[in-house]
């Protein structure tokens, strides 16, 4: 992980997805939940209505 923590995600926000298997989609977060294992995982809507599932740690906030 990053020395600098990223800020926490919430509903509504812009994202980019920066790694895993989704790298390099982007969309707006809709859910957020922490896993069994501890993990935050959130929900992405892309523009086209497409989601997907990803860990928080592979995303960054986008600024409009």
């Amino acid at each position: 992980m990053n020395s600098t923590e990223p800020s926490i995600i919430k509903n509504g926000d812009q994202c980019r997805v920066t790694g895993g298997i989704h790298k390099g989609k982007s969309g707006t977060v809709q859910d957020s939940n922490v896993s069994k294992t501890g993990q935050l995982t959130i929900t992405v809507v892309q523009d086209s209505g497409v989601r997907f599932k990803t860990l928080a740690k592979n995303v960054e906030s986008v600024l409009k």
